[in-house]
C-alpha cells in the first residue's frame, strides 16, 4: 500500500491562499524536514527533488474561498481532493484533527518527523511563498514579498494606511484593526 503525507502552508496569513500537498515520495530524499525548520535556499533546492520524486497532489483555495467557506471547510475539502487525486493509500495529515474524514490518520508534528509529510510540507510552503512573490508587484504597498501575507507590523500597517487588497482574507479580524473603516 502506498503512503501518502499531507501538510499546509497559509493556515494563519492574512493574505493570499491556504495551500495543502499530498506526497508519496518514490525513494529516500535527504534533508527533508519541517518546511519552517528549513531556509528558504534548501526549501527552494528540495522542492526539485521532490517534484522529481514522488506523486503528489497540491489543492489550493484562495482568500475569497477561505472567506465564502471557511477555514475549515476549505481545509476539509483540501484533504478530499489531495486522496482522490492520489488513490487508494495510507494517508497521514499533520496535526491533530482529521476534519472528519475517514481513513485519514493524524499525528502532530509529523512534518518534522516522517519524510512524506516533510516533503508535503515544503511543497505546500514553496508553493504558497511562490505565490505571494509573484503577487507582490500586483500590490506593492503591502510588501508580499517579504512577509507573504503573514501579520508582521509592516502588514499590519500597510493594511491600517491602504485598507485590504483583493487577496487579503476579509474574514481574519485583527483587534490592532477593530475599528477601521476596512
Amino acid at each position: 500500500m502506498k503512503f501518502c503525507g499531507i501538510d499546509e502552508a497559509g493556515r494563519g496569513p492574512l493574505a493570499g491562499a491556504l495551500t495543502i500537498a499530498g506526497v508519496i515520495l518514490h525513494r529516500p530524499i535527504l534533508g527533508l524536514n519541517d518546511s519552517k525548520k528549513l531556509s528558504e535556499k534548501k526549501r527552494e533546492a528540495l522542492f526539485e527533488e521532490i517534484i522529481a520524486n514522488s506523486t503528489y497532489h497540491i489543492a489550493r483555495f484562495d482568500a475569497s474561498a477561505i472567506d465564502e467557506l471557511g477555514l475549515s471547510a476549505c481545509l476539509a475539502s483540501g484533504l478530499r481532493e489531495i486522496m482522490s487525486a492520489l488513490g487508494e493509500a495510507d494517508y497521514l495529515y499533520d496535526g491533530n484533527c482529521s476534519f472528519g474524514i475517514a481513513n485519514l490518520k493524524t499525528l502532530v508534528k509529523a512534518d518534522a518527523t516522517i519524510p512524506e509529510v516533510s516533503a508535503a510540507s515544503i511543497l505546500a510552503k514553496v508553493t504558497r511563498d511562490r505565490e505571494m512573490v509573484e503577487l507582490a508587484p500586483l500590490y506593492p504597498q503591502y510588501g508580499f514579498e517579504g512577509h507573504k501575507g503573514y501579520g508582521s507590523s509592516s502588514h499590519i500597517e500597510a493594511i491600517r494606511t491602504y485598507g485590504y487588497c483583493e487577496i487579503h482574507r476579509k474574514s481574519f479580524k485583527l483587534k490592532s484593526l477593530q475599528g477601521s473603516l476596512f
